[in-house]
């Protein structure tokens, strides 16, 4: 009876938690209170959204979607849809069990819905426009209502008008953890939204009526040199939930480390069907959650290995000019087109040092400087960085590679200049 007694205290303990601290106010806090069930999601470029308790046990969770001002990357800026001002929207974060209240304000100038995808809940619930609900009209709020039967890595987006409202960016995570985690302790958890874009060179709206031939690539929408790094300690066992509602699918790599697919958005995968990997593929409509063990310390790139993809914007209509020598040519057409230079003979690569002004809110095809030169990226690619220090992880920089572990020329009048890069970075 005793035991009973003690733990009937602990649970009103947790209960009044909320109450006796306030409100939720942040995805800190919100996380803070339940720490320890779970290691909160990062989200890079992104946030969490916060909740507040209702005084029913119902955790509260509040969106608006709404037009608002999106940067890509530093130099580009788009006309974007989006949950409380921002793509993706923030993740929701809750636990298997909780009853969840969602209320959304729809500031848009046309109908919508928000379909809960992956998460099992009644039909009423589910989101979609004209089948299952009534659209939310501009200026009106509805609720959504629902307790949290499962637990994995799902997505919210639009299910009203969705060429137009998802091309424009309004999706979102809904991350929800076990009430009874099993397996190892998770040190670092990230979620990253894959999208594709097609934005004319010089204008800022996201053309939604493009179905195949996309010119902008992003993780979380953003295109490198945009996107944060993922930051983490050597030894940490990581999570990276991917996520995708757009129209490609996309084969992501990460350098340095093999991984497990440990889950879908169906649910976890058994211990005995996972096997080990360096690339995931991730189709429209589908999460894929990962784990690794960083072991190696290092900068290691971690982008979709479409070719096409870890680009920024490029002309699909450009002649392919590789082997072509002209020589004979140039000046003739600099005549006619002053300032006109002859690219393309050798390859791409000299244009990541050219800084050529593009049309403006543009960017580079490549770009991103590293601690050797350009990177020469852009679009879907991204950096994990590990590293051995509490002290690094505040500051991490480039990565420092110990004395003979970086490749460099045998050529006796490159040598000198390879060391001294390993050395100054």
């Amino acid at each position: 009876m005793k035991i009973r007694i003690f733990y009937l205290l602990i649970n009103i303990m947790f209960l009044l938690v909320p109450f006796v601290y306030g409100e939720n106010k942040s995805p800190q806090s919100s996380a803070t209170t339940q720490k320890l069930f779970y290691t909160p999601v990062i989200t890079p470029n992104g946030s969490t959204l916060p909740w507040t308790m209702a005084e029913d046990g119902a955790k509260i969770f509040r969106l608006t979607v709404e037009p608002c001002k999106h940067e890509i990357a530093l130099g580009m800026t788009i006309n974007a849809w989006c949950y409380n001002g921002q793509t993706p929207g923030p993740t929701i974060e809750a636990i298997e069990g909780d009853r969840v209240r969602i209320f959304v304000t729809n500031k848009l100038p046309e109908q919508t819905a928000v379909h809960w995808h992956g998460v099992r809940l009644p039909n009423g619930m589910d989101g979609v426009s004209g089948l299952t609900q009534k659209g939310i009209q501009p200026g009106e709020t509805f609720k959504y209502e629902f307790t949290l039967k499962q637990h994995g890595t799902f997505m919210y987006h639009s299910h009203g008008d969705e060429m137009v409202q998802m091309g424009l960016g309004t999706m979102g995570f809904f991350i929800i953890h076990p009430k009874n985690p099993t397996g190892p302790k998770i040190d670092r958890d990230f979620a990253i939204f894959l999208n594709e874009w097609f934005v004319e060179p010089g204008t800022a709206t996201p053309n939604p009526n493009i179905m195949t031939d996309f010119n902008i690539f992003t993780f979380n929408s953003r295109a490198f040199p945009g996107t944060d790094p993922l930051v983490v300690k050597t030894g940490d066992r990581v999570r990276i939930r991917i996520g995708n509602v757009g129209q490609e699918e996309h084969p992501i790599h990460i350098h340095g480390f093999n991984f497990k697919v440990v889950a879908t958005d169906g649910g976890d995968v058994p211990e005995s069907a996972q096997w080990p990997e360096t690339t995931v593929l991730v189709a429209p409509g589908q999460t894929r959650t990962i784990e690794f063990v960083a072991d190696t310390p290092g900068d290691w790139a971690m982008h979709c290995h479409r070719r096409h993809h870890p680009m920024n914007a490029m002309g699909h209509d450009t002649p392919n000019m590789i082997g072509v020598n002209q020589d004979d040519v140039k000046d003739k057409v600099r005549s006619q087109v002053p300032g006109y230079m002859a690219m393309g003979e050798t390859g791409m690569d000299d244009m990541t040092g050219m800084n050529m002004k593009g049309p403006e809110n543009t960017l580079p095809m490549m770009g991103g400087d590293g601690p050797f030169g350009s990177v020469g990226m852009g679009g879907m690619f991204t950096i994990l960085k590990v590293r051995d220090t509490d002290e690094e992880l505040k500051n991490p920089g480039w990565y420092k590679n110990p004395p003979g572990t970086v490749a460099e020329s045998v050529n006796s009048n490159n040598k000198t200049n390879s060391s001294m890069s390993e050395n100054s970075h």
